[in-house]
């Protein structure tokens, strides 16, 4: 391109050192066009309009005193008076003419970039401040952004009006709360390619998950048409995850789906005069299915990956970046239209562990998407409209439908803020987490079901699912300092079923997850039972049939529904704790449980003492569930060989004869899961006391032994631990117990086989984590909220012991 210009410099002039003459957006798109780009990572081009352009502007017209005359004494916590010194602001800006020889240069260089590729070319015009995506703060959002600009005249006009949202009542606030000062900041302009999204798909992704800050994930948030509904929170996106150590090691496998409403799609609008653009409904079709397929999901994860090396590279330290994408509907390309660091996770201190506790419950209100793993209580305020912010009073919890940049000024004075709509990647969702404060996004309802005065109580702390409740229910917070907690010989794994706690539990202290257990997401993600998906004909009852025919709309197979779901489950729990063990129990179901799934009932004998009956090991050989237990086999398949999850090892709940472990481990192999293949280990419950007494004999098909104290407890003792007449008598420091124990350690310890505990019992008794570990048991899984007491109690027991 012609560099002979003074106030322009192209993608290809300009880099990311260059943030003072043409702020943090372009000089990164400047960066990635000249270093990325030739590694396949598809940036449109265009042209910056520095920042000297925007001060040469107001030197010529003499504008600064204006400006500081309206904004010098500005009471910025004064809604009403931050509205009306921004519009005076702007109307500054606005009525100040571009001097000729910066309307010349602007014009001369966008016939440039019609030369390159044709005249038809439409351009976006993004503003760029000079303080803007920087690694500790973003001020994403805070100017403006038009689209579809077709001629020279409307070029000309975005740009004024670029030039004047530098004073938008948001970008006023935020500066003055980041301790920007207003004259000290510069803006400069992006003129690029329009990609024509509008036709196909658009969205963003983080090389990280937003709400937890694990970065080992690529998370991508996809809609159709423009990206603008994703970024107000619009509509319900696409969501899809992508492991990033093993997509490097070349296992290119999508590691989750989640299928979104995607209810609008933005458009170009009709408008002659320009900037236009409209909304339309999505059809029914297009809301039913992804608007990316697998390849193109991965296509932007290997975009990912390679930006977030490139800038961490440049920075010298790990640098987790914020994108936005678009697919051109004209060559079918995607291309990334912005990259700038993330700035809430990657800042929290991760050494220190925040934990939120409710004390009480009451009636839930509504549910939603939870942001930030925070709990917040207060007086709700339900404003429709922005024209409303100035009611908000501080300490209140916002209530609205969706929230744009202009509602940050009171967003940071909230207790929390409830939205109708909105993914966890829109404007909601992300100032939320970078001011600290619980949001609940995409309620659908919850203008009309909160009202303005009542109390209510915000709680996003227990994983994906935010809960709000009637009342102020009291809550505490504790902080672990990671860094002061001592290490331990024995090994202290987690029990874990729900995947969508697993990345905010990898922090805790762990040595990996000793009980995965798969019941939970065979029920809350799969949600229908095996067999009636491989037999749908028997079932009877039309409603379930109809149930299973939704559900496994998107396969071919139904089967292929079971195996999706099961492994994404299982590979998130596997991708949180990568590369620790994940022992992953196969299904405990008892027939009861079992018959409550999908079409269940149909295939489900009615026993009397179900805990005794048809479950475990004697299930996975037996004709009746045999043909599931081979979509069990399939799903841990698929996450060891396809997603590279070799992390993964299996555990054989109630195994009652070794007869049945060896038909259980042929069973498997028939499958493809043959021991010691691949790395593959076997565990097993130890949990009949069959299982302690013949221990040597059952140590020949399994690595590895976990004693599941409830039921042992229950079968030594003859308590039915259900029972809440004999309650009293279940007890596992019982003497009797305790022998069982030290028997099934010491046979671990005899075959050289792994000893660990995933029952109940440490986590509540003391004295049996002390008698566990003075036998030298292997490993103590627990539950994730008492990992840390257990951990400094074995510490301080190990040292006692001269470990």
């Amino acid at each position: 391109m012609n560099t002979n210009y003074r106030y322009i410099r192209f993608f290809n002039e300009i880099g990311i050192h260059d943030i003072p003459l043409v702020g943090g957006k372009n000089a990164a798109l400047g960066e990635m066009y000249q270093a990325l780009m030739p590694k396949g990572v598809n940036i449109p081009n265009g042209f910056a309009v520095t920042a000297e352009a925007y001060r040469f502007m107001l030197d010529n017209s003499g504008s600064w005193t204006q400006l500081h005359k309206v904004l010098d004494t500005l009471n910025s916590n004064d809604m009403t008076e931050l509205q009306a010194r921004g519009k005076q602001a702007r109307n500054i800006i606005l009525s100040t003419p571009l001097p000729e020889a910066l309307r010349s240069e602007i014009i001369t260089a966008y016939r440039a970039l019609q030369n390159e590729y044709d005249n038809t070319l439409s351009v976006a015009v993004r503003s760029s401040a000079t303080a803007e995506d920087l690694p500790t703060a973003s001020f994403a959002g805070q100017q403006e952004t038009f689209l579809n600009i077709r001629s020279e005249d409307q070029l000309l006009d975005a740009c004024k009006r670029c030039f004047a949202s530098l004073f938008t009542d948001r970008a006023i606030h935020y500066r003055i709360d980041n301790k920007f000062d207003h004259f000290s900041v510069g803006l400069s302009i992006g003129i690029m390619k329009m990609v024509r999204s509008d036709l196909a798909t658009s969205g963003i992704m983080f090389s990280l998950d937003t709400e937890t800050g694990f970065d080992d994930v690529v998370l991508i948030s996809a809609s159709y048409g423009l990206g603008e509904n994703i970024v107000q929170g619009a509509i319900d996106p696409d969501e899809f995850l992508v492991f990033k150590p093993t997509f490097s090691q070349g296992y290119r496998k999508v590691l989750r789906r989640k299928l979104g409403t995607k209810a609008l799609k933005m458009v170009y609008g009709t408008d002659k005069v320009g900037f236009s653009t409209t909304n339309i409904d999505t059809t029914e079709d297009e809301r039913d299915q992804f608007c990316l397929s697998d390849e193109e999901v991965l296509t932007l994860a290997d975009y990912a990956i390679k930006i977030e090396h490139h800038f961490s590279t440049q920075s010298g330290t790990k640098t987790p970046m914020d994108m936005e994408w678009a697919k051109d509907s004209t060559d079918g390309k995607l291309y990334i239209l912005q990259a700038r660091p993330e700035t809430v996770k990657s800042q929290e201190q991760r050494h220190i562990i925040e934990e939120y506790h409710l004390l009480g419950t009451g009636p839930v209100r509504l549910t939603g998407r939870a942001v930030g793993a925070r709990i917040g209580t207060g007086t709700v305020r339900v404003i429709p409209t922005p024209a409303d912010i100035q009611n908000f009073k501080p300490g209140e919890v916002l209530v609205t439908d969706i929230t744009t940049p202009d509602w940050e000024p009171i967003m940071k004075q909230a207790a929390a803020i409830i939205t109708n709509r909105g993914g966890r990647t829109c404007h909601a969702a992300i100032v939320a987490r970078e001011l600290g404060i619980p949001a609940i996004i995409g309620t659908t309802n919850a203008t009309t079901r909160c009202q303005t005065g009542e109390l209510l109580t915000v709680a996003c702390h227990q994983g994906e699912q935010g809960v709000v409740y009637e009342g102020a229910i009291p809550f505490k917070v504790s902080h672990t300092n990671l860094a002061n907690l001592p290490k331990t010989k024995t090994k202290l794994m987690l029990i874990l079923g729900n995947p969508e706690i697993a990345f905010q539990s990898s922090f805790l202290p762990n040595d990996g997850v000793g009980l995965a257990r798969m019941e939970f997401i065979i029920s809350e993600y799969v949600k229908a039972h095996p067999m009636a998906l491989i037999h749908p004909d028997k079932v009877t009852d039309r409603h379930e049939r109809a149930l299973l025919d939704h559900l496994t709309r998107h396969h071919s197979e139904r089967s292929a529904f079971f195996i999706e779901k099961l492994s994404e489950g299982i590979a998130i729990l596997a991708a949180a704790f990568y590369p620790k063990p994940v022992i992953v129990r196969m299904s405990d179901f008892k027939s009861n449980e079992y018959a409550a799934l999908v079409g269940g009932s149909c295939f489900e004998p009615d026993e009397e003492n179900p805990m005794l009956g048809f479950r475990g090991a004697s299930r996975y050989s037996h004709p009746a569930y045999t043909e599931g237990f081979a979509l069990e086999c399939a799903a841990i398949k698929h996450v060891r060989e396809k997603l590279g999850l070799t992390n993964v090892k299996i555990m054989i709940p109630f195994c009652r004869r070794v007869s049945e472990a060896h038909t259980t481990i042929t069973t498997m192999e028939k499958y493809g899961l043959k021991r010691s293949e691949n790395g593959l280990e076997i565990f097993v419950m130890c949990e009949i006391p069959n299982n302690v007494l013949l221990i040597d004999e059952f140590a020949k098909y399994f690595d590895g032994f976990s004693i599941g104290s409830n039921d042992l407890t229950q079968l030594t003792l003859g308590v039915d631990r259900d029972s809440e007449l004999v309650a009293f008598d279940f007890d596992e420091r019982d003497p009797g117990m305790k022998m069982m124990f030290q028997m099934a350690i010491e046979g671990c310890q005899r075959n050289n086989r792994h000893s660990g505990i995933c029952g109940q019992a440490p986590s509540d008794y003391p004295e049996i984590t002390e008698h566990l570990v003075k036998l030298g048991i292997d490993s103590i899984s627990l539950n994730p909220d008492s990992v840390v007491a257990t951990l400094t109690r074995v510490a301080a027991l190990e040292r006692q012991l001269g470990r």
